[in-house]
This record gives C-alpha cells, structure tokens and sequence, in this order.
C-alpha cells in the first residue's frame, strides 16, 4: 500500500464513522445546539466540508475550483458558531450532498498523490507560515482525518444529547 492509499483509507475510515453518527439525524436533530457557540450538526458538518477542500484541495494541491466561496464563508474556521435560525446556513440536505461531492474529489486526489508531492512542504492559510499541526503535504492530509475524527466525537456527544443510541 503506498503512502498516498493508506491516507486515503484513513479519511474513507473517519468519513465512514461520521455518517454512521449522523444517519438518522433529522429536522430539528441538526439544529440542536448544546450551549450558545457550540458547535450544531449542521455548522460541525458543513465545517467538515470545507476542511476537506482547504487541507487537501487548496494548501496541497492549490486548486480554488472545488468548493463555491459561498460554502466556506458560512463555516469559517475558527468562527463563532450562530444558532440555525440567526444565521442563513445551508440546509442539512445540501450540506450532505457537499459532503459527499467534496469528499469523493479529495478520495480521488489523495490517491494520486505521488510521494514526493506528499514530502512538500505545507504551510497554513497565509502560505508562509508553518502549520501547527504538520509540516508537510503529507502531514495535511493526515490532518484531514485527525480533524474529522476530533468533530465526530462532538456530533456523537451531540447524538448522545438527543437520547439517540450508541454509536461506535
């Protein structure tokens, strides 16, 4: 398995996780907020979304034609997170469709990274700074499922609020 494969099983793997989280989430389910700024279904999902593009599509591979800028400005990173209705967020069906849109285009670019387009160097939004979090190509990537995994957890806390059932 090359380098570029196993990073690929591994955001397939955390994306997997996360549908089965969110799979029987519905109405009002995605609007539910544990405290004001804390992170709903809908801004945690949609946040996912463009983390994917931003980490894959835009630092490594510098595309800018994969997600619509429209996307990104309603889940900005690092922003406070508005309750559904204080805010014009997308719907819970849109943001599934991006999700799984997004995600087949990183899947298929991941997988054709070479190893040395992995070994470059990557650095964070300004693209001079090093990242906290990795140093290269292939440390973005990994991020990616790292990141997801970190949210997933929150929407199955969220789940768990509900008094939906047990996932794992």
């Amino acid at each position: 398995m090359t380098a570029a494969e196993l990073l690929a099983q591994q955001i397939e793997d955390t994306r997997d996780w996360t549908l089965k989280i969110i799979a029987d989430f519905e109405g009002d389910d995605w609007s539910f907020q544990p405290a004001p700024g804390v992170g709903h279904a809908l801004w945690l999902c949609g946040h996912l979304v463009c983390a994917q593009y931003l980490l894959v599509h835009q630092r490594c591979l510098k595309r800018l034609d994969v997600l619509d800028a429209v996307f990104l400005e309603r889940f900005p990173i690092g922003s406070a997170v508005k309750a559904v209705g204080a805010f014009d967020y997308p719907s819970a069906d849109n943001i599934r469709q991006e999700m799984g849109r997004v995600h087949q285009e990183t899947i298929a670019a991941v997988r054709g990274m070479s190893d040395a387009l992995l070994a470059e160097p990557c650095f964070g939004a300004d693209g001079k700074t090093p990242h906290p979090h990795y140093k290269d190509k292939a440390g973005a990537v990994s991020h990616c499922s790292r990141h997801e995994a970190f949210h997933v957890g929150q929407l199955a806390t969220i789940r768990r609020l509900l008094g939906k059932s047990f996932l794992r």
